[in-house]
């Protein structure tokens, strides 16, 4: 900046604070005035480089899409639609690594360590990730629910989880849309639960575009009612284009 300058900003400054001294206004004030009353030089060629100053404020992330429990639907992000399995059946957070999901609970064991720890299950209905493969043939199906019940298994337990023989395969048809259930029992050893094993439910729905709806249920072993509940809700989904 030339001297020129300097002595016009200095004579802008003084004015300001004197007003500034006459009216009581905030320190704050007078960066954002002398800012806009001074004129500032632009650097000239062959000065050294301006210094790069980071932001204090980075840009947010975009949000993960999210799916909503909206009256007796769950509502998948990309709107298409699963009914609840019942009024008994309350909204729950995503628990089975699904995209844009929504998520149901029942409690079949109310504080069962006297710690106000329920024991349930969970219902998920969501959209395949985009990072499992797929591909609409009965094989793509296959290897799809197979992906997204490992996944679904982890998330709900833990890698540690054991799953039992007699792993079942179907294919399914929803609306005329291709689809493949896997139904898999998972063993149950958690202190204060009278549970032994809990059956996994997964079913993958082709939703003529390249991509596919999932549905994730968890039932405990103590209510197997349940299970055909699921597959009665699952025959109802709706896709949406």
């Amino acid at each position: 900046m030339d001297s020129g300058a300097k002595a016009r900003l200095i004579g802008a400054l003084v004015l300001v604070l004197a007003a500034l001294a006459t009216t009581g206004l905030s320190v704050g004030w007078i960066w954002n005035k002398a800012d806009a009353v001074t004129p500032v030089s632009l650097p000239s060629a062959g000065q050294a480089p301006i210094e790069t100053i980071s932001p204090s404020l980075k840009p947010s992330k975009t949000p993960e899409p999210e799916g909503k429990v909206i009256g007796t639907e769950m509502v998948a992000a990309n709107t298409d639609t699963m009914p609840i399995m019942s009024a008994a059946w309350t909204n729950y957070y995503e628990q089975a690594g699904l995209v844009g999901s929504a998520s149901i609970w029942f409690t079949v064991h109310k504080n069962y360590d006297g710690k106000k720890h329920d024991w349930g299950n969970v219902t998920v209905f969501g959209q395949l990730p985009a990072d499992i493969p797929y591909t609409n043939t009965a094989a793509g199906l296959r290897a799809a629910a197979s992906e997204a019940g490992a996944r679904a298994i982890v998330d709900i337990y833990t890698k540690d989880a054991k799953v039992l023989p007699g792993t079942t395969h179907k294919t399914l048809s929803v609306g005329g849309h291709p689809g493949h259930e896997i139904v898999a029992q998972v063993a149950i050893n958690q202190p204060g639960v009278k549970e032994t094993s809990s059956t996994v439910m997964i079913a993958v729905i082709d939703r003529g575009n390249g991509t596919a709806d999932v549905s994730v249920a968890d039932i405990a072993g103590s209510t197997p009612a349940w299970k055909d509940v699921w597959r009665y809700k699952v025959s109802q989904i709706k896709i949406n284009q």
